[in-house]
């Protein structure tokens, strides 16, 4: 129970338009916003930004 209350899992999707996602964990006590993350996407050959989907 006290797992999934403090590092939920959550879905990065990139804002290439491309569709692909990485999952990851995020400490909400550090992060309360929405995560943003500079990523590699392999479908546009390109590092971009990932933006926490919820």
């Amino acid at each position: 129970m006290a797992k999934n209350d403090v590092r939920p899992v959550v879905k990065l999707r990139s804002t290439a338009g491309t569709g692909y996602t990485y999952v990851t964990r995020k400490n909400r006590r550090n992060d309360p916003d929405r995560l943003v993350m500079r990523k590699y996407d392999p479908m546009a050959r390109v590092h971009v930004e990932f933006r926490e989907e919820r």
